[in-house]
């Protein structure tokens, strides 16, 4: 796990009897009180408002400035593509 602040990069070997690479496990799991989690915002923000949950190192973690789709060409895209991105786009 990694984390940056000020130009300084932490990296962190998670260590302990639960790790997971499952979001959804992961938040059931910190819902529960099994340990902390580092999980999408938008996922947690109702937990954190409620108080079930509580944000840390919150100084260390960057903003999240959305997706990136990363495609080879725009020339004879299949129509399945075209679509894909034309929804992705939306608000």
């Amino acid at each position: 796990m990694g984390f940056s602040r000020d130009g300084r990069q932490l990296r962190i070997r998670a260590g302990g009897q639960m790790v997971v690479n499952d979001g959804p496990l992961a938040l059931m799991a910190v819902r529960a009180g099994v340990g902390i989690g580092y999980l999408m915002e938008d996922d947690v923000t109702d937990d954190i408002a409620a108080g079930r949950l509580v944000r840390v190192l919150s100084d260390w973690c960057q903003p999240f400035s959305g997706c990136h789709l990363y495609y080879p060409s725009r020339r004879q895209q299949p129509h399945a593509m075209r679509a894909l991105i034309a929804a992705l786009r939306q608000d």
